[in-house]
């Protein structure tokens, strides 16, 4: 008789669902915003994050085109004509081409090298600007999305203590699943700002490696115009070409008869 009783009653309890969609229909429409948030957030750290590799490792691989084959040209603007168009090396061999026949009209020699060099790191300033660009979108979002998650826990929280004191139980029960859900929205806003954090640390320090590259390149124009040519660094030795494969043997006669 009481183990039929028991099974009654426990036909009859109300069954709580929990879960992730669960917890955003309780929270209501503001838990549906802070979502969107941590998505849109999610999505442009991403693409930032491909894009500026991407563009990183552009640079990097011209880099080996100045090394290379840039040096060996008779002059400046026959050099920067081997260079890929729309690229900061480009920018800079150009800029230097221009800064060395707008030099030619200044009388006094101080004057003619300030000007060189103050052109050449104008460049050299609007390149790494646009190498840095998006990088304060992910510094932003690695620094606010725990809080914007934090919020919609907040709420959460506040959302299931208004519940329960509605019901008039707090029993464990009912307090840990509503709690658990609205933490939920923590644990988003952690997973969205530790991927902005480290691509931000990593694409940063990249730049800086690529800014290195810049200023060498940069003094290296600087030294070959105030000289006229007489200074330079020295020409890398291009990739050897692969040797060609070798034609296949032939095939054995005494085989072929058998």
């Amino acid at each position: 008789m009481t183990l039929t009783l028991l099974t009654a009653a426990g036909a009859e309890a109300p069954e709580g669902k929990f879960g992730f969609y669960e917890a955003m229909v309780e929270g209501g429409p503001v838990a549906w915003s802070i979502l969107a948030i941590m998505i849109i957030m999610s999505v442009g750290s991403f693409y930032i994050l491909f894009t500026k590799l991407f563009e990183q490792n552009k640079v990097i691989k011209q880099y080996k085109t100045v090394q290379t084959s840039f040096w060996r040209a008779a002059s400046l603007k026959e050099g920067a004509a081997k260079l890929e168009k729309d690229g900061p090396w480009r920018q800079l061999a150009d800029d230097a081409v221009k800064a060395q026949e707008e030099h030619g009209k200044m009388t006094d020699s101080l004057e003619s090298h300030d000007y060189m060099h103050g052109s050449l790191q104008r460049s050299e300033d609007s390149i790494n600007a646009v190498l840095a660009g998006g990088l304060p979108f992910l510094a932003t979002v690695g620094a606010t999305a725990p809080f914007v998650g934090l919020l919609g826990t907040v709420i959460g929280i506040y959302r299931a203590l208004i519940n329960i004191g509605i019901a008039g139980n707090a029993s464990i029960d009912k307090v840990a699943g509503p709690v658990g859900e609205a933490l939920i929205m923590t644990a988003i806003g952690l997973l969205v700002a530790v991927p902005a954090v480290f691509a931000f640390n990593w694409l940063q320090s990249r730049n800086r490696k690529i800014s290195a590259m810049l200023s060498t390149f940069s003094n290296d124009l600087l030294a070959y115009m105030n000289s006229n040519g007489a200074v330079k660094p020295a020409v890398q030795a291009a990739p050897a070409a692969k040797p060609a494969a070798k034609p296949a043997a032939p095939a054995n006669p005494t085989l072929n008869k058998s």
